[in-house]
């Protein structure tokens, strides 16, 4: 095969179009990944609508990608032609920054994201840093291996490395593509799991999730019924509404922590004295590294957790991601590549 489908935008804001591209060849420390599966997440939008800066058109985006390397590039050691491999949103660091000295990569202030630094997974193939690689375990196919690189590691790492321990109260605000992941792995990780979601219907499916409690914020005052369930240690953020996310910082215990993941401009409103009252605190979370992400799979292959998604062939990658947009999708739009 010298040559490859890829889906691209050819300016802001426009529609997906499928074309041939000449198959890349992967440079020294880079391999070229025969990609299978490519999920379809929120902050695709962003790119195809030029909301970050330095994208280039013709775009081909794409950050949850799993596949098999085909090709490698002078100087890659640890890795071999057939190998399944996952790349996320860490796509690779620039290794010379301060955050990258410390030893922070997934803070780098070159974080190199694929379809936004290089050609990412709406495609037939791709090339990647070897350092972006995670290995995907054999139980979990590519269609589901793929979302976690994103929605997955980024709801995983956030509570594992959070204030929350065994039996603690841990509240998921959220049950979308990342939300629906991060009640499972919240329930498997052993705290006492309420989902929150707008909508009675939502319960069946939060607690077929592992959620002990669930909550609708239609009909209740959010912060009203974790303190009635002890105030939560952790509330993990997955919805995109600032205003859902601030309404839980009064359902906190003392020394909570909301974990902010849903990534929308509008700011939130948090008073000063609800945070000095109990010693509570905010913060963000910015997904996870290559490493981070192999964790995650390993972890999700190991409890049986699953994401739930919705395969489709790359030729309705335009269907997909006006159904991911609409909020229709259930719960993760992932594209497949026939071979």
């Amino acid at each position: 095969m010298t040559s490859m489908r890829v889906a691209q935008v050819t300016t802001p804001g426009g529609k997906f179009e499928i074309v041939e591209r000449e198959l890349p060849q992967p440079g020294p420390g880079h391999v070229r990944i025969a990609i299978e599966a490519c999920g379809v997440c929120h902050t695709d939008a962003a790119f195809v609508h030029n909301a970050f800066p330095g994208v280039e058109f013709p775009l081909v985006t794409g950050h949850e990608v799993a596949g098999r390397i085909d090709a490698l590039g002078e100087g890659v050691t640890g890795w071999r032609t057939g190998d399944r491999v996952a790349v996320g949103w860490f796509g690779g660091q620039c290794g010379h920054c301060r955050p990258c000295r410390e030893g922070d990569f997934i803070n780098c202030a070159n974080l190199r994201v694929p379809g936004w630094a290089y050609p990412g997974g709406y495609a037939e193939a791709m090339v990647a840093p070897e350092q972006a690689l995670a290995r995907i375990p054999d139980e979990l196919p590519a269609a589901e291996a793929a979302p976690l690189g994103c929605a997955g590691v980024t709801t995983f790492h956030a509570l594992r490395q959070s204030t929350a321990r065994p039996g603690d109260l841990v509240a998921v605000l959220g049950l979308g593509g990342l939300g629906h992941l991060g009640v499972q792995y919240a329930a498997k990780l052993g705290f006492e799991t309420v989902a929150i979601a707008r909508g009675a219907d939502k319960a069946d499916l939060a607690h077929r999730l592992g959620a002990r409690h669930y909550i609708d914020s239609t009909t209740t005052e959010v912060s009203d019924a974790l303190q009635n369930l002890g105030g939560a240690k952790v509330v993990l953020g997955t919805a995109a509404n600032a205003d859902a996310m601030s309404a839980t910082v009064d359902g906190l215990a003392h020394r909570g922590e909301l974990i902010v993941l849903g990534a929308v401009p509008e700011p939130m409103s948090i008073s000063p004295l609800a945070l000095i009252s109990g010693s509570r605190t905010v913060h963000g979370h910015p997904s996870g590294t290559a490493q981070d992400i192999q964790d995650t799979m390993a972890f999700t292959a190991l409890s049986g957790i699953r994401p739930m998604i919705e395969p489709v062939p790359l030729e309705e990658v335009n269907q997909a991601f006006e159904r991911m947009l609409s909020g229709a999708a259930r719960f993760r739009m992932v594209l497949t590549m026939d071979r």
